[in-house]
């Protein structure tokens, strides 16, 4: 009987154990599921920033730019300092690690996440993939179209709903009217190459071109530029030909025509250099003007 009672004594006190351990196996799942989602929500709001000195009013959401010759300080971002872009204004309290240099007028800034960032819609419509960099705005981004700093990917569109309509004076003391908002950026501050347009005109002609407008130029004037010098390439050649022809022929009938000879080349010569000049204005003209 003893035996019996020992062995029912066994049984009971190891079912205990193995519920035990099966309860504290559910709890620290249990907790550990919970950690995993507290820290994937920490994630998804909080960012590592950095502080750095200012003296600009910066709104959450500003792109900032590092300063000239120095490491902690930063003031708004516009299309002069778009070279030294460095990251966006965050609120502190969205910092999970926050860096401080313990200077006054600091600001935190963030270099990587998913921000909201504001923007506008000076240079085309935001929308989801849109490569934003710095605006005339301070602090204020827009869309890149040329080659250019950027602070980030747009990963969503401006629209009425989240944006409002701004007035501003550009350089030219013009106003104009754009919308300015917050979308959510992807930022990573690189540098944004424009992929070139379709032509028909080759990339070293394209270049030639640009660099005596000291601008882009469309297709049209250069196309119109390329019938003028071969116009002018046509009158030049031939007066050049007819000018050597008349020459030999003149030499060989008269050889004491010399100095005459001498004296028609220099004026056709002269006259070549006139419509080559003349040529050369009109293909400036039109790449310029047209």
């Amino acid at each position: 009987m003893t035996k019996n009672t020992d062995k029912t004594t066994s049984h009971t006190e190891n079912a205990k154990w193995f519920s035990g351990l099966f309860t504290m196996s559910i709890w620290i799942g249990g907790l550990a599921l919970i950690g995993l989602a507290f820290a994937t929500s920490v994630n998804a709001v909080t960012y590592i920033s950095q502080s750095y000195s200012t003296t600009d009013k910066l709104s959450l959401g500003s792109l900032v730019s590092q300063v000239n010759n120095t490491s902690d300080a930063v003031a708004a971002a516009d299309s002069d300092n778009v070279d030294n872009l460095l990251g966006i204004v965050i609120s502190e309290s969205n910092s999970l690690l926050v860096l401080s240099n313990g200077n006054k007028n600091q600001v935190q800034v963030a270099t990587t996440g998913t921000l909201q960032v504001l923007v506008s819609d000076i240079n085309g419509a935001i929308t989801r993939g849109a490569q934003i960099t710095a605006s005339p705005i301070s602090g204020v981004g827009m869309k890149a179209t040329t080659n250019t700093r950027v602070i980030g990917i747009a990963q969503g569109d401006l629209t009425s709903a989240n944006s409002k309509s701004e007035t501003y004076t550009d350089d030219k003391n013009v106003k104009h009217t754009v919308k300015i908002g917050q979308v959510p950026v992807l930022v990573n501050v690189s540098y944004f190459f424009k992929e070139p347009d379709k032509t028909i005109i080759p990339a070293a002609i394209q270049n030639v071109a640009n660099s005596v407008a000291g601008k882009p130029v469309s297709t049209l004037p250069i196309l119109v530029s390329a019938a003028i010098f071969i116009i002018t390439l046509i009158v030049v050649v031939s007066i050049i030909f007819a000018m050597i022809n008349s020459s030999i022929i003149s030499v060989g009938r008269n050889p004491m025509s010399q100095s005459a000879i001498y004296r028609d080349i220099i004026q056709l010569s002269a006259l070549v250099l006139a419509i080559l000049a003349v040529g050369l204005i009109a293909i400036y003209l039109v790449l310029t003007r047209l």
